[in-house]
Formats: structure tokens, C-alpha cells, sequence
């Protein structure tokens, strides 16, 4: 009988650890303007090697080269950096609101603006996104009120959603934003059904879904791939590879066995990988994803690749996992120096015009947190009591109605 050795099990870990110099020289990223870019009612098994690709558009010296380069006038580049600073500039507020304890938890989405912003961009009124607590760039390009946003992070008094709901996961329909939910990876499921139901009632609009990398290893994820491939539903599925789940790093979720945008070759969908720090290269992403979605010729898995340069939360330290210049070496540089150099590269703008939008928008936000705060933070309590009984029936039944009043309120 032959003898073998005891069986092990073997664990992924990143190439770098706290103490260790980051070096990214064999990160293969495809150079910007070599991918080509198919026809949007191309078959999907004509476009496998997408998925294998890096869609880049912005070289850098921060020239738009290649097919994918999109028309975008100047003043439309000026918005995107002007949503993307938005987005930055109330992260760093709301994180430093939470240390000042006015609000319990807190996300930001450092280095990984361009994904949402550039992506709202291409959707339309009545289209549904299904995002996760890092998709704010969502909302505040569609024009969201940043007081609205605030008034839910504090949970005060004039919180739309009344305390409900975990600070951060806002909820709009009017913007086409779904209530967020902490479970991983059912946005998928959830925006695949949308997106069925959509076409069931011959509705013209159209469905995203956003998850992490590393929801990928989760069921729902799966799930929502077998439905959206085999009804053709009019949905663009988007993971976020930001290189970093809560601590763990992709390849947990076997980020290096291949790309993440390969999964979606197995079930028959059109696959995009994309420099998700390039604003140009998501727009072009976005809005080809989009139209195949808007014809009836089914869904796309887009992988954004990025980077989290801060931390998962503002419960999370991640000195503790990685060394603190990896986000300041990732070679695909940060998402608004980009798109700013290559304003500046056009002739359309300078650093003076880049730094007065600064101030600008600095003072937009902390208006905005001004006036929410005026309405109370977390610090002074939270929504009333009163407020848990309200808007879970159309009609309060009896036992609530007793329940309130026992609790002193009318």
C-alpha cells in the first residue's frame, strides 16, 4: 500500500505584507488604445479575449488614444472631475465626522471615484442601480442633495430614511439608486430581476448591479450570472476589483487564477476588463455595456479594476494587513489626477482652474454639512422612537397603535 504524507490545505496571501516595499512590475496591464472594441451586437463567444484585456484610454501623459477614446467635451470632462472631488471631499468630511462621533460608521471610496461617477453618466432616468456601500459616486452624480445624504449618516431628525438603515446605505428611487444591503452579492440577484421584470413589462429601462471582488465567491453571485445569461436579461453586472475585500486580499476569491471578467465566459456573457481608474476608458465601458442592454442583446460583466486606498471602514486599520505606500505605488495612478492632466493636455483647463474648483466644491460640502448637522447628529441621539412604528403597514394595526402608546407617544 502506498504511503502518502498527511493532507494539507494551502491559504492565499498577498505579495505584500506590512514592512515590505510594494512592486507591481508584474501587474500586466494591457497598454492604453491596444484593445479593440467590438461592434455591440458582437456574440459573446467573438469576444472572449476581452476578458482578458485591460481597457485603457488615458496614456500617461494623459492623451485619449485608441477605439475605445470617447467624444467627451470639455465641459463634461470638468463635471466628472468635478463629481469625482465631490465624492472625496465628503468622504473626508463624514470620516472625520464619525471619529467626532456624529455618526456611527463611515466608508469612503479613496482612489475608486471614477468607476461610479463616469458610470452614472451613461444611465437614464428610470434605470435602477443595485449598489453597495462604495457606489456613492452614483447618487451624488445624479444629483442627489449631499445635505440628504448627510441627514441619513447623522440618523437626525431629517434622515429620509428615519434611522433605518446602517449609515452609508442610502436608498433613492427617485435616482435610481436601491436601498443598499450589507448581505454580500445579492445586488446581483437582485438587479438581474429587476432587469427580468423590467422586460416582462415592456419597460424600456434598464438594470446594474454592483458587487466587490470578493463577493464573487459567494451563491447569489452565481445565481444571478445563470439568470442573466439564460433569460438575456437587460442588465450590466459590475465587480469592483479594488484589490482589497475587508482584509483579505483578491486572491482569496482567486483573483489570480484569472481575471474576474473571465467568469462571465463560462456563462455566455459579453466580458469587459477595464482600468476603473481611467475616467475615460469607464464612460466608453459603461455606455457600450449600457446600449447592448438598452437593445435586447442581454447582459455584460464588467471587472473595474482599481484600487482601495483607504481603509474598508472606518472601522478597519489597514496598516495591519498591507504596507502603507501599496496604495501610493498602484500603477494605475489615482482616477482625478488623471482625468485633471488630461483637461490641462487639452488646452481646456489649468491647475488654477483645477485648485479653484477645490475651494469650491470644499465649500459646497461643508454648507451641506452645516445645514445637516443643524438637524442633529448621532452625537445628540438619534431619530425619535417613535419613528420605529411608522410607514411598516399602510394601516397601523391595533397591537402598534398600543405599543406606541405604552411607549408614550400619541
Amino acid at each position: 500500500m502506498t504511503e502518502y504524507e498527511p493532507l494539507e490545505l494551502s491559504m492565499p496571501a498577498p505579495a505584500f505584507r506590512p514592512g515590505d516595499v510594494p512592486d507591481f512590475s508584474d501587474r500586466a496591464f494591457t497598454l492604453p488604445g491596444a484593445v479593440r472594441k467590438p461592434p455591440v451586437d458582437e456574440e459573446p463567444e467573438d469576444m472572449r479575449d476581452l476578458a482578458f484585456q485591460t481597457i485603457r484610454v488615458l496614456t500617461d501623459d494623459g492623451v485619449a488614444v485608441g477605439p475605445w477614446a470617447p467624444e467627451l467635451s470639455p465641459e463634461e470632462l470638468i463635471a466628472g472631475v468635478a463629481n469625482m472631488l465631490r465624492v472625496r471631499v465628503l468622504d473626508r468630511r463624514m470620516m472625520n465626522a464619525q471619529r467626532q462621533a456624529k455618526t456611527s460608521f463611515y466608508m469612503r471610496a479613496l482612489g475608486e471615484e471614477a468607476v461610479a461617477c463616469a458610470f452614472q453618466t451613461t444611465l437614464e432616468p428610470g434605470d435602477m442601480s443595485f449598489p453597495t456601500y462604495r457606489q456613492q459616486g452614483l447618487l451624488v452624480t445624479a444629483g442627489y442633495p449631499l445635505v440628504d445624504m448627510m441627514n441619513q449618516i447623522f440618523s437626525n431628525e431629517a434622515d429620509p430614511l428615519k434611522g433605518r438603515q446602517l449609515p452609508i446605505m442610502y436608498s433613492s428611487r427617485a435616482h435610481g439608486f436601491f436601498s443598499i444591503s450589507g448581505n454580500l452579492a445579492t445586488q446581483f440577484v437582485q438587479a438581474v430581476g429587476w432587469a427580468m421584470a423590467s422586460a416582462i413589462k415592456g419597460e424600456k429601462a434598464i438594470a446594474t448591479g454592483w458587487i466587490g471582488e470578493g463577493s464573487t465567491a459567494e451563491s447569489d453571485f452565481h445565481s444571478a450570472m445563470v439568470f442573466a445569461s439564460t433569460y438575456s436579461a437587460p442588465v450590466v453586472l459590475n465587480i469592483v476589483n479594488n484589490q482589497w475585500a475587508i482584509s483579505t486580499y483578491q486572491g482569496v476569491a482567486r483573483g489570480h487564477a484569472t481575471t474576474f471578467a473571465a467568469r462571465g465566459v463560462a456563462f455566455g456573457i459579453p466580458a469587459l476588463r477595464v482600468d476603473g481608474n481611467d475616467y475615460l476608458a469607464v464612460y466608453a465601458a459603461a455606455r457600450w455595456a449600457t446600449e447592448r442592454a438598452r437593445r435586447s442583446l442581454g447582459p455584460t460583466l464588467i471587472e473595474w479594476v482599481t484600487y482601495r486606498a483607504g481603509a474598508h471602514s472606518s472601522s478597519d486599520d489597514p496598516s495591519a494587513y498591507r504596507p502603507k505606500s501599496e496604495a501610493s505605488s498602484w500603477p494605475l495612478g489615482d482616477p482625478i489626477e488623471r482625468l485633471t492632466n488630461h483637461l490641462i493636455m487639452l488646452g481646456a483647463w489649468t491647475m488654477a482652474d483645477y485648485e479653484a474648483l477645490e475651494v469650491s466644491i470644499e465649500a459646497e460640502v461643508l454648507a451641506a454639512q452645516t445645514e445637516a448637522e443643524a438637524h442633529g447628529t448621532m452625537a445628540g441621539g438619534p431619530n425619535a422612537p417613535r419613528d420605529i412604528f411608522e410607514d411598516v403597514y399602510e394601516e397601523m394595526p391595533t397591537r402598534l397603535i398600543e405599543q406606541r402608546e405604552e411607549a408614550g407617544y400619541s
